[in-house]
């Protein structure tokens, strides 16, 4: 079967969006639209882009700019043309958890689980239990976290494995449960290094089972995963300095003040500390998480006084 010009460009547009190319991805998107506009058969494909084009810009944190374009996918979207319809409910679902109306989203997101399964479309309905999973509430977090898996592996689009069992493992981390965290995390790292095209995918994944021997106890195991975890992120940081490389070598160093401090070590964990702040400022954390980045900077003058 002949691809339209149209779904050409989706489909280059998507594997530039999950490489996280999201502005390149984006003019795509919006080049698509204009090709599936011409073209009074390919409707699917038009809400597809047009709502693309409104995801692109939420990643971007222009959410206003995005909602212009969302509204001209729902003009257009139908539940009887499961293509475009599941594309446009998910990225419906997206904007509402991004408002903070988790409730709604979750909703949105449930409804878009059943219909993909419905239209037997296991890859979106792997994205729509994993959507479930950040916006629920910790214990719907365990079961659609473990809907997702099974979802993903009875489909068996690996892909999705690495990502779902991260958010599973990060869940029962915030509950406490570092046990299965753990065990969640290094089942997230097995995907990841299995499946990820993404280099910072893996670089993650490594960092996560450091923080993860951390929270249960096992300061050895922690340093001997984050040590070279450190010294990979601050290669990519020399080789391409930029916001997001920054990040990572940043969660490094508040990892190895966080071991400092248990080991009751304060002059090295305000010197880890104070690396954390430079890079996580580079990383751009006060716009993120102000009230991480100022309670980090509260805890180095308390070491400080120390």
């Amino acid at each position: 079967m002949t691809l339209s010009p149209a779904r050409l460009l989706m489909t280059e547009a998507d594997n530039l969006f999950r490489s996280r190319s999201y502005a390149d991805a984006q003019k795509l998107y919006e080049k698509a639209a204009s090709a599936a506009q011409a073209a009074p058969t390919d409707t699917a494909t038009l809400i597809e882009a047009l709502s693309q084009v409104a995801r692109s810009h939420l990643i971007q944190d222009r959410p206003d700019e995005g909602a212009v374009w969302l509204e001209r996918a729902a003009e257009l979207a139908s539940s009887e043309e499961p293509a475009g319809w599941s594309r446009y409910i998910g990225v419906k679902g997206r904007f509402e958890w991004k408002r903070g109306d988790n409730e709604t989203a979750t909703a949105t997101f449930k409804d878009m689980y059943a219909y993909c399964l419905e239209y037997e479309l296991h890859d979106r309905a792997v994205d729509a239990a994993h959507m479930v999973a950040i916006t629920a509430g910790p214990e719907q977090q365990i079961e659609w976290g473990k809907k997702g898996i099974a979802a993903a592996e009875e489909g068996g689009i690996e892909s999705w494995l690495g990502p779902l069992w991260n958010n599973l493992g990060w869940t029962y981390s915030d509950m406490g449960e570092h046990d299965q965290a753990l065990a969640a995390l290094q089942k997230a790292r097995e995907y990841h290094w299995q499946t990820a095209t993404n280099e910072q995918a893996k670089l993650v994944a490594d960092w996560s089972i450091a923080h993860a021997w951390f929270k249960v106890g096992d300061i050895k195991n922690a340093l001997i995963w984050l040590r070279p975890t450190l010294a990979w992120a601050e290669r990519r940081y020399a080789e391409k300095a930029n916001a997001d490389t920054a990040e990572w070598v940043g969660h490094s160093h508040k990892l190895l003040a966080d071991i400092a401090e248990a080991q009751e070590k304060p002059g090295e964990a305000l010197t880890e500390l104070k690396l954390a702040l430079q890079y996580l400022k580079k990383a751009k954390m006060p716009k993120w998480d102000a009230d991480g980045y100022k309670e980090l900077e509260v805890r180095a003058q308390n070491l400080q006084s120390q």
